[in-house]
């Protein structure tokens, strides 16, 4: 059974950083491209950070620079680094995994001003 529990999301002020986290079980996981979603509220999901099992990532234009995806196989985990953050990144974050139409609860992301 595929499972995906994403943790570490919080309130933080503006500036401030988490450290969000995705253990997968039931899954493929070291061959698999793995990636961060968000859906702020009332809009609609979009792509944060793609980690491929090649080790290549990839990020959306307004979290460069400042986010970083990274994962650990043998754990079967996902990481997302997010430093500096704006309140526009406030929302529910997502991981996914690329073989799977499989969507996890999420963890949510509160960035006050």
């Amino acid at each position: 059974q595929v499972q995906l529990v994403e943790s570490g999301g919080g309130l933080v002020q503006a500036g401030g950083s988490l450290r969000l986290s995705c253990v997968a079980s039931g899954t493929i996981f070291s061959i698999s491209v793995m990636a961060w979603y968000r859906q702020a509220p009332g809009k609609q999901r979009e792509l944060v950070a793609v980690s491929t099992s090649l080790g290549s990532t990839n990020y959306a234009d307004s979290v460069k620079g400042r986010f970083t995806i990274s994962r650990d196989n043998a754990k079967k985990t996902l990481y997302l680094q997010m430093n500096g953050l704006k309140p526009e990144d406030t929302g529910v974050y997502y991981c996914k995994n690329s073989l799977y139409d499989y969507w996890g609860q999420g963890t949510q992301v509160t960035v006050s001003s």
